[in-house]
């Protein structure tokens, strides 16, 4: 009976220190899942409201930047209230619809590729863990623009058919393709593929590398971990200022290039967009056409968009912490 007693014990000794099942750990596979997963979310959400709430100056600044009519903050703001007048409050948004289609999965890839690209890097540099030094910063935000623009290409160029065109022209967006595809053939859908990515390259690099330092620096002078939401949407305001002031002469390219089927302009090359547009208006007023909008309109949609991003992120992170302690 003594034995029996003390083989109990053991057994419930035994018991009591085996190690309980880790079922509630997800393991490394599922928690990079998630990672990815979450980022896609919040770079969608983010490049839908910032394009949402820029875009009747998207809009407008596009008109300016395929037509050779001279850009005026004061122009800008009759074309503005002209097309209110004629076509009604909700056609400032027109092509937002495409700009939509477009963004939500350029935002979503260039966010989660950057995320992905950053640990790529920090691996390769030996800074896991911590933030990236200037160069592979610059770097990781060029790669996520580079991603993001060779994949969704072709809804761009939809987008800003849509912006310059009546709406007599095309119904709808599927209907901008077919007629592209049709009459203009469908290596049209990737005109202005080149000084797209030539640009997106400084554009990226310098939006993410410029906010990334902000807030590293301003963690190491504020003693705080996170910038709270108005420092993050101005930290963002001066990556988009920058970044969209180092590549705006390709920008105006790209949308010459994309356009001309429906403006009547041939444009094979871009040396020879960038003669002609010198040539016709000049090298500031061509090339450099609208970028006043873009100072008010490029600092706003970024400052958003990243701020979006970053709060998603720490939202979605909090969610699931949640999740895990409750189970």
């Amino acid at each position: 009976m003594g034995n029996g007693v003390r083989e109990g014990q053991a057994d419930f000794q035994r018991q009591d220190v085996e190690p309980i099942p880790s079922t509630h750990l997800p393991p490394e596979e599922t928690r990079e899942k998630k990672k990815v997963l979450n980022s896609l979310m919040s770079g969608a959400l983010a490049g839908a409201v910032a394009k949402t709430a820029v875009a009747p100056l998207d809009r407008t600044k596009i008109m300016f930047q395929v037509s050779s009519k001279r850009f005026s903050a004061k122009e800008a703001y009759r074309l503005i209230y002209r097309t209110y007048l004629n076509e009604g409050l909700w056609s400032l948004w027109r092509g937002n619809s495409a700009t939509m289609v477009r963004v939500i999965p350029y935002a979503a890839i260039q966010f989660c590729a950057h995320e992905e690209y950053k640990q790529l890097l920090g691996s390769y540099y030996g800074f896991q863990g911590k933030a990236l030094t200037p160069f592979p910063r610059f770097i990781a935000g060029s790669l996520a623009g580079t991603t993001a623009a060779m994949l969704t290409y072709p809804l761009d160029m939809v987008r800003a058919r849509m912006a310059v065109t009546p709406k007599e022209m095309y119904s709808n967006i599927v209907h901008v393709f077919i007629r592209i595809s049709r009459e203009e053939g469908l290596k049209t859908l990737y005109r202005g593929f080149t000084p797209t990515i030539i640009g997106v390259i400084p554009y990226a690099g310098l939006s993410f590398f410029t906010y990334e330092t902000l807030k590293k620096l301003h963690a190491d002078h504020s003693g705080k971990l996170q910038p709270s939401p108005p420092e993050r949407l101005l930290f963002g305001a001066c990556a988009g200022l920058i970044g969209q002031s180092a590549s705006y002469p390709l920008d105006v390219v790209r949308r010459r290039m994309q356009t001309a089927g429906v403006m009547g302009h041939t444009y094979s090359s871009i040396l020879l967009t960038m003669q002609e547009i010198i040539r016709e208006e000049g090298l500031i007023r061509g090339l450099y056409k609208g970028l006043s909008m873009n100072w008010v309109k490029g600092p706003i949609a970024v400052g958003i968009s990243f701020t979006t991003f970053d709060l998603m992120q720490i939202l979605l992170r909090k969610l699931q912490h949640s999740s895990n302690v409750e189970r």
